[in-house]
C-alpha cells in the first residue's frame, strides 16, 4: 500500500519562468489588439508610400460606415464596438490574477469623478491643441494624409456611435497600451522610463497609417500620458481625455457641412 504524501504547500514559480510567460502574456495581448494594429499600420504606411500619388494627396477615413443599409449599419457599428473592446476585458482579466481588483490597480475608477474630469480635460487641451496644429503642419509639409474623422451617414444615431467610438478608442489605447503595458513591464521590473518610452512608441506605430505626422504627434501624446500613469497610477483621466479629443474630432468633423470640409482640405 502506498503511503500518502503529506499537503503541503505548492512550491513557488522559477522568477525566469514567471518572466517568460508575463512576455508572452503581453505578446499574446498586444497581438489581439495594438500590436496587431501597429503592424497594419506599418504594411498600410508602406503601401501609401509606394502606391504613387504623394501621401500628402492621400485620405484615410476612421470611421466608415458599414452597411449602406441604415440599421444594419447600427448592427455592425455596435458589433465591431463590443469586439473591440474584448482585448480590454482580457487585460484586466490577466492583472486581475491573485485576487487584485484590475480597475482599481490601473485607476480606472469612479472614486474621483470631478477631479479625473478637470484633469481629462486639461490633458485634452494640452495634447489635442498642439496636436491639431502639428498635424496641420505636417499636412504642409506632405508628411501626413487627410484625415477624413467619419463617413457615417447622417442618422439619428449617428452622434450617439461617434460618442461610443470615441470611447472604444479611449478605453482600448489607455488600458493596454498605457495601463496594462505599463503595470506588465513594471512587474517585469523595467525601469520606469523604458516603460514610459515603450508605451508611447506602441501608441505612436499603430497611428502609422496617417503618416509621419501622426507618428511624431501620437508619441509626444503617449509620453505625456504614460508619465502621467507613472506618476499617479490613474487611467480614468486618461480615458477622459483621449474621449474627449475623439468626441471633439468625430463629431465636429460630422457637423461641417461639405463643402466647408472641402475648403479648409479636410475631403
Amino acid at each position: 500500500m502506498t503511503a500518502l504524501k503529506p499537503v503541503g504547500k505548492a512550491p513557488l514559480p522559477d522568477d525566469r519562468a514567471v518572466r517568460r510567460r508575463l512576455t508572452v502574456e503581453i505578446w499574446i495581448v498586444l497581438g489581439l489588439s495594438l500590436g496587431r494594429s501597429a503592424v497594419y499600420a506599418v504594411v498600410a504606411l508602406i503601401d501609401k508610400l509606394t502606391a504613387g500619388p504623394p501621401l500628402g494627396s492621400q485620405t484615410t477615413t476612421l470611421n466608415p460606415s458599414l452597411s449602406p443599409r441604415p440599421w444594419l449599419d447600427l448592427i455592425y457599428q455596435g458589433l465591431a464596438i463590443f469586439f473591440a473592446l474584448m482585448p480590454v476585458a482580457l487585460a484586466l482579466y490577466l492583472l486581475s490574477a491573485n485576487g487584485r481588483s484590475a480597475v482599481r490597480r490601473i485607476g480606472l475608477t469612479f472614486a474621483r469623478p470631478l477631479r479625473d474630469l478637470g484633469v481629462g480635460v486639461g490633458l485634452a487641451a494640452l495634447v489635442g491643441l498642439p496636436g491639431l496644429a502639428l498635424y496641420a503642419v505636417a499636412r504642409a509639409m506632405g508628411m501626413a494624409v487627410s484625415v477624413q474623422a467619419s463617413a457615417l451617414d447622417t442618422y439619428w444615431w449617428t452622434v450617439p456611435m461617434l460618442i461610443l467610438l470615441a470611447l472604444k478608442n479611449a478605453l482600448l489605447e489607455e488600458v493596454v497600451a498605457v495601463g496594462y503595458l505599463m503595470e506588465r513591464l513594471r512587474d517585469l521590473r523595467w525601469r520606469e522610463g523604458y516603460a514610459v518610452l515603450a508605451s508611447a512608441a506602441l501608441r505612436g506605430s499603430y497611428h502609422l497609417y496617417q503618416g509621419w505626422g501622426a507618428l511624431l504627434g501620437n508619441f509626444a501624446m503617449g509620453l505625456v500620458f504614460a508619465e502621467y500613469y507613472r506618476r499617479k497610477r490613474r487611467v480614468m483621466p486618461l480615458v477622459v481625455a483621449h474621449t474627449v479629443m475623439d468626441t471633439v474630432v468625430f463629431v465636429g468633423y460630422s457637423l461641417i457641412p461639405a463643402d466647408i470640409r472641402h475648403s479648409w482640405g479636410l475631403t
